[in-house]
């Protein structure tokens, strides 16, 4: 693969057996320690990804993401305190693309992020260009424009509503959502997909209760209305 990823983490065990692993898996490496490092190293070097702690010196993980996401779109993978639910949706909610609780298995981070490149690097066979209301998806550049005017989402964000207008008035499960946006199983009290959803209300304005574009199917998952 040679994808290029930065681990921003203290724990400096932790990321000498990621290293392990993740250079096994042919991976290129970078480590730093520090929030305030981390955010530098992010914004002035190439990387495919970025696997970001919340608990780090001089800046947290939340304030190097937000960092990170007022310039770049890079595909990061969240390190949160094992059952600590708050750290999991701040991260998504600021831009994060997907969380693991620590402590982790390795094995399970190098498939998450693997899901996680995936998603952001394959090309598709077909790539059209999807108008549904004011709002513009050109699949082949990852856009999306509403009234004109261009959004800056995540890539989890892109994906679950490239999903979602390719098929107006379908409604899509979230396992199928989390699949295919997240490119990983969904697991029961899993509030990902939720939390990006509600991040994408937000950014395309869909704040009317009477006119959803983003539908809940109670029990089931979302649709896109027509």
């Amino acid at each position: 693969m040679n994808s290029h990823v930065l681990i921003i983490d203290d724990d400096v065990e932790l990321t000498e057996l990621l290293v392990e692993y993740l250079e096994q898996e042919r991976f290129k490496i970078t480590c730093v320690h520090d929030g305030e490092t981390g955010i530098k190293r992010a914004l002035n070097q190439p990387f495919d990804a970025i696997i970001l702690d919340v608990m780090l010196p001089k800046l947290n993980g939340f304030e190097v993401l937000r960092g990170i996401r007022e310039h770049l779109n890079i595909p990061v993978l969240m390190l949160t305190a094992r059952g600590d639910d708050i750290d999991r949706i701040v991260g998504l909610e600021i831009g994060a693309d997907d969380y693991l609780p620590k402590p982790c298995n390795p094995r399970e981070l190098v498939a998450r992020l693997k899901a996680i490149l995936r998603r952001t690097q394959k090309t598709p066979v077909h790539k059209p260009t999807i108008e549904c209301h004011d709002i513009v998806v050109d699949c082949s550049k990852r856009i999306v424009l509403v009234a004109g005017q261009s959004l800056e989402l995540t890539n989890a964000e892109f994906n679950i509503l490239e999903m979602l207008v390719k098929s107006p008035g379908q409604a899509f499960s979230k396992e199928e959502l989390t699949e295919y946006a997240l490119g990983r199983k969904y697991t029961a009290y899993d509030r990902s997909i939720d939390v990006h959803i509600s991040n994408l209300r937000n950014k395309i304005g869909d704040n009317n209760p009477d006119k959803e574009l983003i539908k809940t199917v109670r029990g089931f998952g979302y649709m896109f209305n027509a």
